[in-house]
């Protein structure tokens, strides 16, 4: 086995819905750890992709009218869209619709089928078409009976409701290999995380006595037919699980990926919930093929509210796009790593989140960031002293203080404990900023023979700014490069071997520092989430389906009265510049002919490195959007750009239409 190679997987998720910040929260964890990882030297494969067979799936494909491979299309297209909008750096998205998976399903099923690890039999119980899960009476949450005590329904523990199945059915041994499977967990104590997990797979599921799984249906179509008997489609949990090894090459001819990853470090990441799936029917099909089985299992907790679990029902749904859209990514991407204890619930409410932006975000790191440079320009001419040990009284215990910080970083970032990893790096803030205090620089810089004492502080508040920005570079990478742009630093390149004292010489500090996480009036910000929230309440007729399906079906006329609301018109570009802590926003400053200047951001830097170019340029903007605040600047409309494959443009117009000349 190779230590270098490390593969790390999310589940695929269910397409049935839109996804909230639950589904970002595990997408990002795993993102994060892969950075982690490909900064410590490791060659790492992330994947991450969609489950999209089953019962559940065709039956929301009839609601919207289109088939079940056209809504599955529709709904990949807006996961990849939001995983891009999260800057997930994942290797390959798979599909379980894709042809060489259910070639491999179909394959490994005649396999198991051969080798008597599957057998037809009878299956009759009780069905839970949300969860794709069979349950027995007593596993139920609630039983419903009529007036003769005769059960006819239930609630399943997940809480949605239950209907009964009777049909022919494949079955997969799990009973055989109880034994085998408790004998493993108690070798590999540390197979699942946290403990607690463990120990409830084997007193809830397998101590009790693992009963055969029923992996195939016949009362729906949609998912990979049994080979020698199609009127059979293969069960979830066999075709769903595969993913993990198909992905990389398995069963094909083409598995240099499988040989190196697979025997290389190998680690899940789910949701607490579908763990059961993950340690027992997993591992049992891996031991029937023979294959190694995964070195962890990382089951996280949900968040939650206040009220009670997240659902659209109850509006009070938090999705990703909205808190990036309003917030910037770094912000989101730090509140969830930072507030999910490991091992447990945790509960999101905007109180928690804009609070955390203010008080850690920008008051901690950002106020750092902005005193370090404006005191190296003002006692330096924004030269960066070179680093010396031992010249002030605190040096010492600050460069304790971040040697432990950097030990504590690695300690637990290896543990995939990211409230303490966080916790680590912002003990090192808290440590950095008392130095300041304790140093008092503005003194120090009244007497001419404390000079040397001076340039320590400087390079010391620098250097340490340098392992804050180093250590957050796989949770907040446009702020880890913002913090080493404004103290004249390259990019983080490893995080091998962090030291306090192996500061770069001959550093320069931007003239003047830009805030990278401006204060939030915290009123106005609760307030707005709350309202986005209860916005995301569904009328109680609407199937959810992403904008690509929605569009395809829904391309309707529109009056023209709603037309004539939109205001275009012709706007000069006289100023653009990138946007502090945003890597695809631009800010322009436009003549729209009313006599007043306007803002407006618009995502588009990637599409236009050389920003100036625009200056000049007169563009098309929709002139009568409600103003919206992003990343703590006012938009005021939207600048028109046409999409064509992988690229975009601006919409301009001839020089001479004068500016506010009105489009239409």
């Amino acid at each position: 086995m190779s230590e270098k190679n490390f593969y790390i997987t999310t589940p695929i998720y269910y397409p049935s819905g839109k996804l909230h910040i639950g589904s970002a929260y595990t997408t990002i964890a795993c993102d994060v750890l892969a950075r982690y990882k490909r900064l410590m030297g490791y060659d790492v494969f992330y994947l991450t992709g969609l489950d999209e067979h089953g019962q559940k799936i065709q039956s929301k494909a009839e609601e919207a009218g289109v088939s079940p491979q056209a809504y599955v299309d529709g709904m990949a297209a807006s996961v990849k869209e939001l995983w891009e909008l999260l800057d997930i750096s994942y290797d390959k998205f798979i599909r379980t619709t894709d042809d060489y998976h259910e070639e491999v399903v179909a394959a490994v099923f005649e396999k198991l089928l051969a080798q008597d690890d599957i057998y037809l039999g009878e299956y009759a119980g009780w069905y839970s078409v949300s969860d794709e899960e069979f349950f027995t009476e007593s596993q139920l949450a609630e039983v419903f009976r009529d007036e003769n005590g005769k059960v006819t329904g239930g609630i399943a523990p997940s809480g949605h409701e239950v209907e009964w199945v009777s049909e022919e059915s494949y079955f997969l041994r799990l009973s055989k290999y109880q034994d085998w499977l408790a004998d493993f967990f108690k070798s590999q104590p540390d197979f699942i995380s946290p403990d607690s997990r463990m120990n409830e797979m084997l007193k809830n599921f397998i101590e009790p006595g693992l009963e055969d799984l029923a992996v195939s249906r016949t009362t729906f179509t949609w998912g990979v037919p049994v080979p020698s008997n199609p009127k059979h489609v293969v069960y979830v949990w066999i075709d769903a699980l595969l993913n993990y090894a198909t992905a990389l090459g398995y069963g094909q001819d083409n598995h240099a990926n499988f040989d190196k990853f697979w025997n290389g470090t190998v680690y899940h990441m789910v949701g607490k919930d579908i763990l059961r799936f993950h340690s027992i029917y997993w591992p049992i099909i891996l031991k029937m093929l023979d294959l190694k089985l995964p070195d962890r299992l990382i089951a996280h907790g949900w968040f939650v509210m206040q009220d009670g679990k997240m659902s659209k029902s109850k509006g009070n749904v938090v999705y990703p796009e909205m808190l990036v859209e309003r917030y910037g990514l770094d912000p989101l991407r730090y509140y969830l790593m930072r507030s999910l204890p490991v091992g447990s619930d945790g509960t999101f409410t905007p109180e928690d989140y804009v609070g955390r932006i203010n008080y850690e975000l920008a008051n901690d790191l950002g106020n750092l960031l902005n005193r370090t440079v404006a005191m190296i320009n003002k006692y330096f001419d924004g030269q960066v002293p070179s680093y010396q040990e031992n010249v002030t009284d605190f040096d010492a215990s600050l460069a304790e203080a971040a040697e432990q910080a950097v030990a504590d970083y690695h300690k637990y970032m290896e543990a995939v404990d990211y409230p303490r990893t966080l916790e680590a790096v912002w003990n090192l803030i808290a440590r950095t900023n008392k130095y300041i205090d304790e140093t008092a620089p503005w003194v120090l810089a009244k007497d001419e023979s404390k000079r040397e004492q001076l340039a320590s502080v400087m390079s010391h508040l620098a250097a340490s700014l340098r392992l804050v920005a180093h250590m957050i570079e796989p949770f907040m990478m446009t702020t880890s490069r913002a913090v080493l742009e404004q103290l004249g630093m390259e990019p983080v390149a490893s995080l091998e071997n962090l030291a306090l004292a192996d500061l770069p010489t001959g550093l320069t500090v931007v003239a003047k520092g830009t805030p990278i996480f401006p204060r939030l009036d915290m009123d106005e910000e609760i307030a707005y989430i709350k309202e986005q929230m209860s916005a995301g309440k569904p009328a109680a007729d609407k199937v959810w389906m992403p904008e690509e399906v929605e569009l395809t079906l829904n391309r309707k006329e529109i009056k023209f009265d709603d037309f004539d609301k939109v205001e275009i018109r012709v706007a000069e570009v006289k100023e653009v510049s990138k946007v502090a802590g945003s890597e695809k926003l631009l800010q322009f400053r436009l003549d729209a002919g009313d006599g007043e200047d306007r803002q407006i951001l618009s995502g588009i830097a990637k599409f236009y490195p050389n920003e100036q170019e625009l200056v000049g340029k007169k563009v098309q903007i929709v002139a009568n959007l409600k103003p919206r605040k992003m990343l703590g600047h006012i938009s005021q409309g939207m600048i028109l750009s046409a999409e064509h494959g992988d690229n975009l443009t601006l919409l301009t117009v001839d020089d001479s239409v004068p500016n506010g000349s009105l489009i239409g």
